[in-house]
């Protein structure tokens, strides 16, 4: 097995891994280029569904058109949207949610999340979950908005009601150049 603790995507993989079974709903909150929500298409089977939301069409289209090549596009709702309204497409049983915050991977780098829309999202994801479901949030601190977030959201996570949730952060504080942290918050 390869190292568990080379990076805050890795351990998320990990984790949804764990978590996620054939016929499960699950959330992709930042579709980007379709990474996450091909992985998560393959965790959940046939029977499941997944999630996806992104606001910049260029990312709605790159997704659209991988999940179909590779035959996964019926357990998928693409949603152009942001990840804020998630409560206005799912209503609940959610097993997992998982956020790359950031922006997109050889995108426009001006267009990223903002704390405020990730802060609604998180608190709307919390009330869709399952028991024993789990929010997993890839932070990237490297740029000014990547900064505020990650700030707002170790403030934000501080004050959950812990008989409600377990919260963790895992970090790499020997790593340079400001590498992803991972906020993993599960419903007790």
């Amino acid at each position: 097995m390869n190292n568990i603790f080379k990076n805050a995507v890795q351990i998320s993989k990990i984790i949804c891994r764990a978590k996620l079974s054939p016929g499960d709903i699950a959330v992709d909150c930042t579709m980007g280029n379709g990474n996450d929500t091909e992985f998560l298409c393959s965790l959940v089977g046939e029977k499941g569904k997944v999630y996806a939301f992104d606001i910049q069409e260029e990312a709605v289209i790159t997704t659209r058109k991988r999940l179909q090549e590779l035959n996964l596009l019926a357990r998928t709702e693409i949603v152009l949207d942001g990840h804020q309204n998630i409560d206005k497409y799912i209503k609940g049983n959610v097993e997992l949610v998982i956020f790359n915050l950031g922006y997109l991977p050889k995108g426009n780098h001006a267009i990223t999340t903002k704390k405020e829309t990730t802060i609604e999202a998180v608190q709307k994801s919390m009330g869709l979950l399952k028991p024993n479901g789990i929010i997993l949030i890839v932070v990237y601190s490297g740029h000014e908005n990547g900064k505020l977030e990650k700030e707002a959201l170790i403030n934000f996570t501080t004050t959950i009601n812990q008989k409600e949730y377990n919260v963790a952060e895992i970090c790499f504080p020997n790593q340079i150049n400001s590498p992803p942290e991972l906020i993993c918050i599960e419903k007790v």
